[in-house]
């Protein structure tokens, strides 16, 4: 089972505007072929399928903290992309800009918020999802996706300046660096072949991005969670121990979630998308009801 916190899993900026052309970008970060949504499901569904948990239970605690983790990340991006649609101009036509993005969809179907789509539009498919049942094909499956998914989140940075999307993307470029180390190591666990010999892909090196400095002076870069505090998941440590191969600082696993976390902000009402559709009189019987005993 999973517990839920309302908190997000970093802070993200306060900013009054948006911009809708970011949006369509980040869109693909939650719902692409190498979205969040992706490697979440992965993870999930590896987890509630894994065959040998006892005997293999390293790789599966691995996978199933990081299912823990990755739907905070989806939750997280969510959020990002809520807060980059704030868009309106006062008179005329409030939401006009984005009649020509490739998503305008999700500017008519969800008032401006979030969806399970990529960049184009298209609505994420669990046909994304590999869960073979082959320990070592999972795990490839794994170091993969977080390849692709980070390459995607340093093109993404290039497309936007705009704070939110930039905060959102470093500390995805400082968690997936981290999770492709895992699965990495979890490779070189299981087979004995070291992938950094024979692919030695990616670059890690992403400090020359400013954001994403703070993240690893919090030792995101070098540490796993179990995200429980009942002592599961803990086997980690026999895969996630040494030395990180990039920066060299000793892999820490601590349980629990990270000390540090974010708000999660209250969208306003959005009156040129009609939400949430409540007047005055309307707000005042709900909350009339809600006060209401018995």
């Amino acid at each position: 089972m999973f517990q839920r916190m309302n908190k997000l899993v970093i802070q993200l900026p306060e900013v009054e505007y948006g911009d809708t052309n970011a949006v369509v970008a980040v869109q693909e970060l939650l719902g692409g072929k190498f979205g969040v949504m992706t490697l979440f499901n992965n993870y999930m569904y590896q987890s509630f399928n894994f065959h040998g948990k006892v005997k293999l239970k390293p790789f599966y605690d691995l996978v199933a903290s990081l299912t823990a983790e990755k739907i905070g990340h989806v939750e997280l991006v969510a959020t990002a992309i809520n807060l980059l649609k704030k868009e309106g101009i006062p008179q005329g036509a409030p939401i006009q800009n984005t009649k020509n993005l490739s998503d305008i969809k999700s500017f008519i179907t969800t008032a401006q918020t979030a969806s399970p789509r990529d960049a184009m539009g298209l609505p994420w498919t669990s046909e994304n999802i590999n869960t073979s049942g082959n320990l070592v094909l999972d795990l490839q499956n794994n170091f993969f996706l977080e390849c692709g998914a980070r390459t995607q989140y340093m093109r993404v940075y290039e497309m936007t300046n705009h704070p939110v999307a930039r905060e959102l993307i470093a500390f995805l470029l400082v968690r997936g660096t981290a999770h492709i180390v895992a699965f990495a190591k979890a490779i070189e666990m299981a087979t004995g072949v070291s992938i950094y010999k024979m692919l030695p892909i990616p670059n890690l090196e992403h400090k020359v991005i400013e954001e994403t400095r703070k993240y690893e002076d919090l030792g995101l870069g070098y540490t796993l969670f179990t995200w429980n505090e009942i002592g599961d998941y803990t086997d980690i440590t026999k895969i996630w121990k040494g030395k990180h191969p990039i920066s060299g600082d000793q892999l820490i696993v601590k349980e629990g979630v990270p000390e540090e976390s974010g708000m999660i902000p209250n969208l306003e009402d959005i009156p040129e998308g009609f939400a949430p559709g409540f007047g005055l009189e309307d707000f005042h019987a709900i909350a009339k009801r809600l006060l209401a005993k018995g």
